[in-house]
């Protein structure tokens, strides 16, 4: 019998994820304390800024985690660093500028953490790679604010030992340059990036692509143990998913979409379910067999994903607004990671 499988490589990479989300949290604390101390307004608009784009970030890497569709809590050695972090940064020890090294240090180590994350994706499967690929624009940012947070050093450091501000050297030339140019690009990259996340089409269809992948890595293999573990995380998005639809979009679809068409979306699910059903139940060391079951849900599925893409989604193109799309999205978003959740303390 097929089970739901999580392997060790997978596991870990959603710990990452988990501690991903725990350290954007603590950085979205502490650009606000940093907000609330700071003694100068030009240093605080451009904080204020980066607290803008963080919260985009925590958005997308929400995103990411449901997309992958492995959950996980953080390491518990996470919770101790931030605990500490916290303590040192809410205090009255450190000045404003040793304040602002650390928190550049954590932004650091946070893009490190999501480019090891994305080359960890490359070598454990092709649709983990399409799952976390929103992850590139948090890096991006990351990056970004990390210069421009060198530049912010430079100038409250001179200004904190002689009360004057700084000359503006080649150096400081060079990084601000730097910072605006990647300040700006990243910020229209999270931007557009986070209006995609809230769209409801676009959350599906990166969904329809990771299974896809899916689909493309178990035709590409006659290991059995790949079979199980490929067909393990296929079976756990196609329920995830559906449950995720049936809660959600086609309740808000069937008014303007019809019941003839809504209903037939309904019909394919359950269709699917029951191929999934009986694939679970076949040992994948008959490897023709299960993926020739495993080709006829491809078939079923591909169906599937065509009339949704096509006819569902004019249709809600015809009748929601964006701020109707991003409600359905994020609804979509919430239900799923509860299915998700639900998944991982049953199997």
């Amino acid at each position: 019998m097929v089970l739901t499988l999580d392997d060790e490589k997978r596991m870990a990479i959603a710990q990452k994820l988990a501690d991903l989300k725990a350290f954007q949290n603590f950085i979205l604390r502490n650009d606000q304390r940093l907000i609330n101390e700071c003694p100068d307004q030009d240093v605080r608009d451009r904080l204020q800024n980066m607290l803008e784009d963080d919260q985009k970030n925590i958005g997308i890497i929400d995103t990411v985690i449901v997309q992958y569709g492995v959950q996980s809590e953080p390491h518990p050695g996470t919770n101790v660093f931030i605990e500490q972090f916290e303590r040192m940064m809410s205090g009255n020890d450190l000045s404003f500028y040793h304040k602002l090294i650390h928190h550049e240090l954590i932004k650091h180590g946070q893009a490190m953490s999501g480019i090891v994350i994305h080359k960890a994706a490359q070598k454990v499967g092709a649709d983990i790679e399409v799952a976390i690929s929103p992850l590139n624009t948090v890096n991006f940012e990351g990056r970004a604010h990390q210069e421009q947070l060198k530049g912010i050093m430079e100038q409250i450091g001179v200004r904190e030992m002689t009360g004057q501000d700084a000359d503006q050297g080649l150096w400081a030339r060079v990084q601000d340059a730097i910072a605006a140019f990647s300040g700006i690009a990243g910020s229209v990259i999270t931007q557009n990036t986070k209006k995609q996340d809230m769209n409801i089409q676009t959350l599906i269809r990166l969904d329809h692509n990771k299974v896809n992948t899916i689909f493309t890595e178990i035709g590409a293999t006659n290991d059995p143990q790949k079979l199980q573990e490929y067909f393990g995380q296929l079976y756990k998005d196609l329920l995830a998913h559906a449950q995720a639809e049936e809660e959600v979009v086609y309740p808000n679809v069937r008014s303007f979409y019809g019941d003839d068409n809504t209903q037939e979306l309904y019909d394919e699910q359950a269709e699917m379910k029951r191929m999934l059903d009986e694939i679970r139940a076949m040992d994948p060391n008959s490897v023709d067999a299960f993926k020739s079951k495993i080709k006829d849900l491809m078939g079923a599925v591909g169906d599937h994903i065509r009339q949704e893409e096509s006819t569902m989604f004019a249709a809600i193109d015809r009748n929601c607004n964006d701020t109707q799309k991003e409600q359905m999205s994020t609804e979509f978003k919430s239900a799923k990671s509860k299915i998700q959740q639900h998944m991982t303390a049953t199997v």
